[in-house]
């Protein structure tokens, strides 16, 4: 088993930024590819950015060139730095992990969601 802890949101107004983080613990053998979601009230949960194993990125359009996601592979993080945030960034954020633990299959983890409001 391993767990998800998040951090880092909050209450910022337009324009402003946020950095999420995201600790990886318990008994983990490897972690592949690590991303961040978000879900918007009445709205579907939606990939934000992922990156891979080898540090490849991907992001959603609508956040390309604010947003960079980043990794601390010697300690198990993941981090999604938010810049020129706007009023539809508001969103609860779940990280994510394919996370294989110690003589177990590789599972997808999910951290407890944090809540982003961008006023304006």
């Amino acid at each position: 088993q391993a767990q998800l802890v998040e951090s880092g949101g909050g209450l910022v107004q337009a324009g402003g930024s946020l950095r999420l983080s995201c600790a990886a613990s318990g008994s983990i053998f490897s972690i592949n590819a690590m991303a961040w979601y978000r879900q918007a009230p009445g709205k579907q949960r939606e990939l934000v950015a992922g990156i891979s194993s080898g540090g490849s990125t991907n992001y959603a359009d609508s956040v390309k060139g604010r947003f960079t996601i980043s990794r601390d592979n010697a300690k198990d993080t993941v981090s999604l730095q938010m810049n020129n945030l706007k009023p539809e960034d508001t969103a609860v954020y779940y990280c994510n992990a394919d996370i294989t633990a110690t003589g177990r299959a590789r599972l997808i983890y999910w951290g407890q969601g944090t809540q982003v409001t961008v006023s304006s």
